[in-house]
């Protein structure tokens, strides 16, 4: 029996490729983005599929979505909570209308669309939700501490969502990919700060170019992500999370054996702060 999906940010980037793939798998697919015929003309024509507005930033959007999504298609069987956007640079130089502007994206705008699709999957009495994460929601990153403390917190949702909405038989997954060949480095995708503190002048100039140079360069293949995620999700039970590309892998278990050498520098001292027992 097929599934039906829905991809928010489905019109470029990992999100075309996930979009791609859907539909060559012979599942249906809800496309949304904020531009529908920017979509309409990435993916090409479907019987399987609907293209539907939605800004994630705004509620009223997702709501209208989810109705069209379940209008056409009768239920929602997977949402991959894909859109986002990028925003560069040094605390110091972000303003916070920056920041608000990436946590509403990639934040608020996941949180809007799941709250919308829910109330569609608990009535079904099943239902998938992928989140697309970054490795910089478990490794943070110079020059990225908008975009990581973002990932970091959608990461700590997802997770705190999972045991919420389990007995209704939804499951939730995060995905962490590591640097794939998208567009997220251009120019029209990625936003630098628009101040800047003078005592970071040199470092800001050597993180922006590092990371011009980075785009077109990365070693993930994002058609290949698209085709693991199809596969995730066909399993019987969904992985929690995954960590997408060998970067990733690398990159995480260096964290990993990064915070257990701290707890083992510290251990002593940790294991004693609890009350003292009472003769």
């Amino acid at each position: 029996m097929s599934k039906v999906w829905m991809i928010t940010g489905a019109g470029r980037g990992m999100g075309l490729d996930f979009a791609k793939a859907v539909l060559a798998s012979g599942d249906k697919l809800v496309a949304t983005g904020r531009d529908p015929e920017r979509v309409a003309k990435a993916i090409g024509a479907s019987d399987d599929l609907l293209i539907t507005t939605l800004d994630v930033t705004k509620p009223a959007d997702a709501v209208a979505a989810v109705h069209a999504a379940v209008e056409r298609f009768g239920r929602i069987d997977v949402l991959v909570n894909n859109a986002a956007s990028f925003y560069a640079g040094y605390f110091e130089d972000l303003t916070q209308e920056e920041m608000d502007l990436q946590l509403a994206s990639a934040l608020i705008g996941p949180m809007n669309v799941t709250r919308a699709v829910l109330p569609v999957m608990r009535k079904q009495g099943s239902g998938r939700i992928v989140s697309i994460s970054s490795t910089a929601s478990l490794v943070g990153f110079e020059f990225c501490s908008a975009y990581a403390a973002a990932k970091f917190a959608l990461d700590g949702w997802i997770e705190s969502l999972q045991p919420e909405v389990a007995p209704f038989g939804i499951e939730t997954m995060i995905v962490n990919p590591g640097f794939f060949r998208t567009e997220l480095l251009t120019d029209d995708s990625t936003q630098y700060a628009s101040s800047s503190v003078s005592d970071y002048s040199e470092r800001r100039a050597q993180n922006i170019a590092s990371w011009k140079s980075a785009s077109g360069q990365q070693p993930g293949d994002p058609h290949k992500l698209a085709e693991a995620l199809i596969t995730l999700v066909n399993l019987p039970e969904l992985p929690r999370r995954f960590v997408a590309g060998a970067d990733a892998v690398a990159m995480v278990e260096q964290k990993l054996a990064l915070v257990q050498q701290q707890i083992d520098a510290h251990r002593e001292l940790s294991g004693s702060l609890s009350f003292e027992l009472q003769a």
